[in-house]
């Protein structure tokens, strides 16, 4: 398999949540998005949680119009509920990552159980099918998730890389290389499966390379580590530094 161009998904979430802790309109999260899209983004991901703890219901519909007019596909990300279901019809968006989604948790932790409910997505899924927009699942790299995950007709499978990620941050390099392997496996099983693969959470300058390396990766999606960065940085450069870390592990 000929690796291509990785895609890089830019999650502008906390560009909001910085917002948020003050109330009003600043930062905008979609001028955010603007720049990300200036500086090379080939997409922009947004979650919309239950307790709105950052996008609210307007940032979505004005992200769609701006990623709309600039024909860049809108990721959105959300719980598999009936109002997250109603929602998304309404705002109809290039792509649709399903997510776990517990109100006490920091953010999103771990992959979805796709087996354990298979049932409840399968109905949800071609409901938004059926409307136009691309579903992605958001799971674990492991097998019977992904057989699951293929057998619910989504499109995409999006692995967590969070685990590798701290494995990486605890300095336990056995674990990280496990982990990264486990990836490697699973998205050699989903290609198999015909569903395009996608890697995002905790994703860093440091550690994205033996991500992007995968010949399988399609798309990467990556926020709250850009949108930290930029503090330092600058929003555009990070953006650039993520691209060109990407680009040179396609090379490899």
């Amino acid at each position: 398999m000929n690796k291509g161009r990785l895609r890089l998904g830019v999650n502008i979430d906390h560009i909001a949540t910085v917002r948020n802790a003050r109330g009003g309109d600043h930062p905008d999260p979609v001028a955010g998005a603007w720049a990300a899209i200036q500086a090379g983004a080939d997409g922009i991901t947004a979650h919309l949680r239950e307790d709105r703890r950052h996008m609210r219901d307007d940032d979505m519909v004005r992200l769609q119009t701006l990623c709309a007019s600039e024909n860049i596909p809108l990721n959105m990300e959300m719980a598999a509920t009936e109002e997250m279901r109603d929602i998304a019809l309404g705002l109809s968006p290039h792509a649709i990552c399903i997510v776990p989604e517990r109100r006490e948790e920091r953010t999103t932790e771990g992959g979805l159980d796709v087996a354990g409910q298979h049932n409840r997505l399968v109905p949800l899924i071609a409901d938004l099918a059926n409307n136009g927009s691309r579903v992605s699942l958001f799971i674990e790299a492991v097998s019977h998730q992904i057989e699951a995950a293929a057998a619910t007709k989504a499109q995409v499978v999006e692995f967590h890389t969070g685990a590798y990620a701290y494995a990486i941050d605890d300095g336990d390099k056995q674990k990280a290389d496990a982990i990264l392997q486990a990836l490697k496996a699973g998205a050699k099983q989903a290609h198999a499966l015909g569903l395009e693969v996608h890697f995002g959470h905790g994703l860093t300058f440091e550690n994205v390379e033996p991500i992007a390396a995968i010949e399988e990766a399609m798309e990467l999606n990556i926020g709250h580590f850009l949108i930290g960065e930029a503090i330092f940085m600058g929003l555009v450069s990070a953006i650039k530094e993520m691209r060109d870390i990407c680009d040179e592990a396609r090379c490899s």
